[in-house]
């Protein structure tokens, strides 16, 4: 089963990219589609079935060097399967979608086939990020990795004939390669360390690791911390996290079902199933954690900050995508990775469905995309207002606060149960920094979601009247992506709670996150647990590595001699490993004490979220004008909102302009004037002269050759007589 999930969409790819001139345009996308939803409909059985083994199946040898054994196999666990539900629904959806939004691309001149192209596109990424989080080793992994990169590419660069979709592809392609190189250095040091790239290896070597070090430039490196920073460092370009970020925007230059799959729910995420995956190393590293931890809650408020003025329908939802990945980073960073997942599963519900109905208004609207000119479209669209209308109260976190302790089940929508899990968890982590940063984007998000729906389907029409007139609803194959879309953007945090953060999780799990003695931890956060003594007690036996970050050993349950109990038994169990390795970034702890945090904490992105909802509200329904008049008193302000904090700018005068001179200087003045200079110097000047010296010298007279010979002889017998003297 787990082979055909991952070879049926390059199946598709190669029989709808190659075989439509024999079956037919129309008879290749259905062939693509249909095999994408066989693999969707089988991630679901696997994705339902049991869970917390871990199964490998070798397909073939892939490469046999000396140490080197590398096979080509499906590892197949629990956060592969939420991968793998992940990845081929939203695919399924969008190729379901695409039917109707690619159809009389205004892009393309009649008669030209490029639907057949662009499903076998959408096909073969879907099969490159399979590989990627169905590997078993970092070499397979790092193929899926470069399989997407190509795949984006193509589709970002999709509409070839307008430049700007052309040099976003390049932008997209090169920032990553920034991003890839530290992630390949990464692989090499952990080969170079460990002989191997196989993931069970890797991770029973981590104590191993956590006590190496090494001399780089007269200091002491250790070894686990450098490789998880080069790991991050992989997952900040493929994630756009901050510094590595400014090629998420553009890439909305691709068609709107691009944005949906790629940069929405699927490429965008591998960074964070990266160091989920890589947990292991990670718990030994709290250096690299804590930079995770900064970088991913940094890039959550700063993208919240830009979206804040974005006029680019498809923009403002890629910044969210942007700050919403932060989220996942910041949740990693403190431990949390059973959030960071839970998050990553929601929010690709909830975020393709925006991507999409944004998507079925730029259709409506016949393919504009500046929400200054929408207004009033919601009796014009009404599936698809509603279907943003959910998705947009998902991702600004509308539920009913305190619900978890009156019913033990949060209700609220999806992005209410994962997003607040994740802002719990880091305040249970004791990160303040993420905590306030993160509680800041929650209120900025609602802030410009609330704008991006009363901007777009309430007051005024605005713009061309004519477009307005004749906007309609889209086509069911494009609404009915949206509907299903909705359902999970609905039930999913609610339904999956318990699995991924509450009392089933570690059983969920399995061995596929890594957990120490976190046991006790769930059961007790579920509600399970017996006494707070015993639980202490229970902590300290079960705990089989010390925390070496003094932040867990405080926590915030009410019952605080019990949790101060279990921290003075970790704090024991450190003493007595004396200098073995300790971990940091225990999701044990923190996803019991995420459970237990103070109730302003709980209520603090409700608030946020109502403060959001109210101000985007008062601006942009009761009093319009606002907006102008703050965007006249506060120009410097708004200016560098817009321009992205100047990312692009400074990256222009610091790496592009120095770039381009060096590359003007080398063509110029290597290429040109030395290489090719020194080349037509001699074919044009020097042997030519010489051979008009040796013309002059065929004059035909024995007298000129015999002086010839009489001076080649007395040059030869110098020669010879200083050489004897010498």
């Amino acid at each position: 089963m787990p082979t055909i999930i991952l070879f049926a969409p390059l199946i598709g790819a190669l029989i709808c990219g190659f075989g439509h001139r024999f079956i037919g345009e129309k008879a290749g996308m259905v062939v693509a589609t249909s095999l994408m939803f066989l693999s969707c409909l089988l991630s679901w059985v696997i994705f339902l079935g049991p869970h917390g083994d871990s199964d490998t199946n070798s397909l073939f040898t892939w490469i046999r060097s000396g140490s080197l054994d590398v096979d080509w196999a499906i590892r197949l666990d629990t956060m592969t399967s939420v991968m793998l539900v992940v990845v081929t629904s939203v695919s399924a959806l969008v190729h379901l979608y695409s039917f109707g939004y690619m159809d009389h691309d205004p892009q393309w001149k009649e008669g030209e086939s490029y639907k057949p192209r662009f499903f076998a596109y959408l096909s073969f990424f879907t099969f490159a990020m399979l590989m990627l989080v169905t590997a078993d080793n970092l070499l397979q992994l790092f193929f899926g990795w470069e399989g997407v990169g190509v795949a984006s590419y193509l589709l970002i660069g999709f509409y070839y004939r307008k430049p700007s979709a052309g040099a976003a592809a390049m932008k997209a392609f090169i920032v990553n390669r920034v991003g890839d190189f530290g992630f390949v250095l990464g692989i090499f040091a952990v080969y170079y360390l460990v002989d191997s790239i196989q993931f069970d290896v890797i991770f029973a070597a981590a104590p191993d690791l956590a006590a190496t070090t090494f001399n780089f430039l007269g200091y002491e490196v250790n070894a686990v911390e450098t490789i998880c920073v080069l790991l991050f460092i992989g997952a900040m370009g493929k994630s756009a996290q901050l510094f590595l970020h400014t090629w998420l925007p553009d890439a909305m230059e691709g068609p709107t079902p691009v944005s949906a799959l790629i940069h929405a729910a699927t490429m965008v995420t591998a960074g964070v199933f990266l160091v989920c995956r890589m947990s292991p190393l990670f718990d030994y590293a709290p250096g690299a954690l804590t930079l995770v931890t900064v970088v991913g809650a940094s890039t959550a408020f700063f993208a919240a900050t830009v979206g804040l003025v974005q006029n680019d329908i498809k923009r403002v939802i890629a910044y969210s995508t942007c700050s919403q990945l932060g989220y996942m980073f910041a949740a990693a960073g403190v431990g949390f990775y059973q959030a960071a997942m839970f998050h990553l599963f929601t929010h690709a519900a909830f975020k393709a469905m925006l991507f999409l109905g944004a998507g079925s208004v730029i259709h409506a609207m016949h393919h504009e995309q500046d929400m200054r000119n929408y207004g009033g479209l919601r009796k014009k669209i009404p599936v698809t207002f509603w279907a943003m209308m959910i998705g947009t109260l998902a991702i600004t976190g509308v539920g009913i606060p305190f619900s978890y302790d009156l019913f033990h089940l949060p209700i609220g929508f999806a992005g209410f149960v994962s997003k607040d899990a994740i802002i719990e968890g880091v305040f249970a982590g004791h990160s303040t920094y993420a905590f306030l940063m993160l509680v800041t984007a929650a209120l900025f998000t609602s802030f410009y979601s609330w704008r991006l729906i009363f901007m777009t389907f309430f007051g005024e029409p605005r713009g061309n009247a004519e477009t307005h007139d004749h906007a309609h609803e889209s086509p069911r194959v494009m609404t009915i992506p949206l509907v299903v879309l909705a359902v999970g953007s609905v039930l999913l945090g609610m339904v999956y709670y318990k699995s991924f953060v509450g009392d089933k999780s570690e059983a969920f799990f399995g061995p596929s996150i890594h957990v120490a003695g976190a046991g006790e931890h769930a059961a007790e956060a579920g509600g399970d647990a017996g006494s707070a003594d015993d639980h202490a007690e229970a902590t300290s036996e079960t705990t089989e590595a010390p925390l070496l970050d003094e932040q867990v050993i405080e926590s915030v349950e009410p019952a605080g001699e019990a949790v101060a109990a279990e921290a003075h038994g970790d704090e024991a169990a450190a003493d007595d490993h004396g200098g073995e390795a300790a971990h940091h970034g225990d999701s044990g702890v923190v996803l019991h004490d995420y459970h237990y945090v103070p109730n302003w904490v709980k209520l603090a992105p409700f608030l946020a979220m109502l403060i959001g909802l109210a101000g985007a509200y008062y601006a942009y329904i009761l009093k319009p004008e606002v907006p102008g008049r703050f965007v006249a008193g506060n120009r410097g302000l708004y200016n560098f909102l817009l321009n992205k904090w100047y990312f692009d700018e400074v990256y222009n005068a610091v790496f592009v302009r120095p770039a381009m001179w060096l590359g003007r200087f080398l063509w110029k003045k290597g290429d040109g004037a030395t290489i090719d200079g020194g080349i037509n110097g001699l074919a044009m000047g020097i042997i030519p002269f010489f051979t008009r010296l040796a013309g002059k010298a065929q004059s035909g007279y024995l007298f000129h050759y015999a002086f010839a010979m009489f001076i080649g002889l007395a040059a030869i017998l110098t020669w010879m007589i200083v050489g004897r003297a010498g």
